[in-house]
């Protein structure tokens, strides 16, 4: 299992973001060039992200992108999930239907499966950005 690149490089953006002077906007084009992630890509990213209530946008000469929220109030699972939907190990736990074994609240597998999915999602919600501006900065 790993994250998907569109998410690496929503949490990369977000990150750029966070070291940012507050309330300052930045293009999309710098934070494209900055992070090494294709502007196109990102612009979707970004629109993703928007909705999540994760970033604002501005348009116009002075406009371009900010964060709608404090770093410490933004997770890693806040901004996997703007861009991949909420996490889920396997199908079965996304639509038990789709179970083709016993069903999951009958399956061993599936109810291991879902301890492990909220364990990530735990922690995940447990790494804000302020604490990897604090304590994960190179």
């Amino acid at each position: 299992m790993r994250i998907t690149q569109e998410a690496d490089y929503a949490l990369r953006a977000v990150y750029y973001l966070c070291t940012m002077e507050s309330g300052a906007r930045v293009s999309a084009n710098i934070i494209a060039e900055e992070q090494n992630i294709p502007v196109r890509f990102l612009l979707k990213l970004l629109q993703k992200l928007r909705n999540a209530g994760l970033v604002e946008s501005f348009m116009g000469v002075n406009g371009g992108y900010v964060l709608n929220r404090k770093p410490q109030d933004i997770t890693l699972l806040d901004v996997v999930e703007a861009v991949d939907g909420p996490i889920y190990i396997n199908r079965c736990l996304y639509d038990p239907e789709e179970c083709n074994n016993i069903g999951v609240k009958n399956c061993s597998i599936h109810k291991a499966l879902y301890h492990v999915q909220e364990n990530l999602k735990k922690d995940l919600e447990s790494i804000n950005f302020q604490t990897i501006l604090d304590d994960y900065k190179i």
